[in-house]
């Protein structure tokens, strides 16, 4: 498969040859969901906690006698059947991550671009250096490059005036080849790779 290389007016520069093998069948699917799945469940925070009648304040004095009163028995102030008292099997701090190999994932980033590229949602730009951190530069490449829509930027390193440029638009995502997951290629409208971020994450697939 060739995707045209463009610059950031949105003019052909050329053309690159995809140096991974598409999926053209089913492969993988489980793969996706599984990964993508795991990944949610790595986003919980696990803190949600109750305490037990063994940690809410209050007296472990007997409240009344045992006989005699009319009442019900009580022992305690603490009981879960009293107004403050202990919560009953209450949820408890965990760690919600799952585990997923390393070949896994890998299928799952590999059957998640080949459908994006199938669809025509990946754009490859030549570079996307910024002389200045401005948002308006990102939105007349936006409009440059005719996105409608979310957008994820993928770059080949880190680059402090594309991210200050793109913090301010809620629509536009910016990530590195290195960190790029299957969630991130999912989720987006389009993906935007620069031609060294494309060719680092093809690097990655061609891995066994």
């Amino acid at each position: 498969m060739k995707l045209t290389i463009k610059d950031l007016s949105g003019q052909a520069r050329g053309e690159l040859d995809i140096q991974f093998d598409i999926i053209q069948n089913g492969k993988g699917t489980q793969a996706v969901h599984d990964t993508v799945v795991a990944y949610q469940a790595a986003q919980r925070s696990g803190t949600a906690a109750t305490k037990a009648r063994g940690e809410v304040a209050g007296s472990g004095k007997k409240p009344w006698r045992q006989k005699g009163t009319g009442r019900a028995r009580a022992g305690s102030r603490r009981s879960p059947l009293w107004r403050g008292g202990g919560v009953v099997f209450g949820p408890q701090p965990r760690d919600f991550s799952k585990k997923v190999n390393t070949k896994t994932k890998q299928l799952a980033l590999r059957k998640a671009l080949s459908e994006r590229l199938k669809a025509g949602d990946v754009i490859v730009v030549e570079d996307l250096t910024l002389a200045a951190p401005k948002t308006r530069n990102i939105v007349n490449i936006l409009r440059a490059l005719e996105i409608d829509g979310t957008a994820l930027f993928v770059s080949a390193a880190a680059d402090k005036n594309l991210l200050l440029a793109t913090r301010n638009l809620r629509e536009v995502t910016l990530t590195t080849s290195d960190l790029l997951n299957t969630y991130d290629v999912l989720r987006p409208d389009k993906l935007v790779f620069t031609r060294g971020a494309l060719e680092k994450v093809e690097a990655r697939l061609a891995k066994n």
